[in-house]
């Protein structure tokens, strides 16, 4: 069997991804930067090469089988990457995208990431390899770079929008779908959004991790220009001003859910309760 490619190998999902491969007994190839810095498994073929110098690439899409495909970059190189990846021939790629195209106001806010994901997507569809779309919403561990910061030194979590709700996912599942559609051809060419099994607030998400680690957290709403000024020099304005829209335009709505995870893989999605008690020493004040 030719090598299952992952792309992205040592990011939040790609690296779970590898991990569910492996635990499968697939063959995989990791695509890395740096591969003196990666720990991943034994027998895992790894291979330097970097996504915005296509000529380095060459190694990595070697006969190969399927492909798992995350672009974090800019567009500069994204043609010439894909054009390489297609002539290389995999079996199919399964590509980590956005629910961009999900019709519900929370997805559907005007910003850059949407324009980059809806060309990526375009340069796929134009390839002719047979794509799978995986489209997570919000990421539980979001959090951690969100609100461990806070709760490290403190009981208060101050953020915008406490009542926005959204139903975040636990990257392991994302990993679980993208293992199974990259080995299962019946997947190719299906367009899956990935929730968490329940809508959760913003407060309420908080209020999870302080169960999580023992110890209640106090949620202090921010306005919109406090929040800005709070990150004003820490996070891209651009950032900022994607997540703000979102938010806003969530409340008053029910979070996006669905049953992919489960209808994918057999097993219900985590919910968020269970990853915060798997990630509770990030939070707490000894992390």
């Amino acid at each position: 069997m030719k090598p299952i490619l992952v792309i992205g190998a040592t990011g939040r999902t790609g690296r779970h991804l590898v991990d569910e491969l492996v635990r499968l007994g697939a063959p995989v190839r990791a695509l890395t930067r740096r591969p003196a810095e990666s720990d991943f498994p034994a027998g895992v073929e790894v291979v330097t090469g970097d996504l915005t110098a296509p000529d380095s690439l060459d190694a990595a899409f070697h006969r190969i089988g399927p492909a798992f495909f995350v672009w974090t970059e800019g567009l500069e190189a994204a043609a010439a990457v894909i054009d390489r990846l297609a002539a290389a021939a995999p079996s199919r790629i399964v590509h980590l995208s956005s629910p961009h195209r999900t019709p519900h106001p929370f997805f559907q806010q005007p910003n850059a990431l949407r324009a980059v994901h809806a060309e990526i997507e375009r340069l796929l569809e134009g390839g002719g390899v047979p794509t799978t779309m995986l489209r997570p919403g919000m990421i539980s561990s979001n959090a951690l770079y969100w609100w461990a910061p806070q709760t490290r030194v403190g009981d208060i979590v101050r953020w915008p929008y406490a009542a926005a709700a959204t139903a975040p996912i636990d990257e392991r599942d994302i990993a679980t779908v993208a293992a199974r559609a990259l080995l299962d051809d019946r997947h190719a060419g299906a367009d899956y959004v990935l929730t968490g099994p329940e809508a959760l607030t913003h407060e309420q998400q908080v209020h999870a991790i302080g169960e999580a680690i023992g110890r209640p957290l106090r949620f202090e709403e921010l306005s919109p220009d406090q929040f800005r000024r709070e990150t004003a020099g820490t996070w891209p304005p651009q950032v900022v001003e994607m997540l703000l829209a979102a938010w806003g335009a969530a409340l008053g709505h029910p979070a996006f859910v669905t049953s992919t995870v489960a209808e994918v893989t057999g097993m219900p999605a985590r919910t968020f309760a269970n990853w915060a008690i798997d990630n509770a020493a990030a939070f707490n004040r000894s992390a």
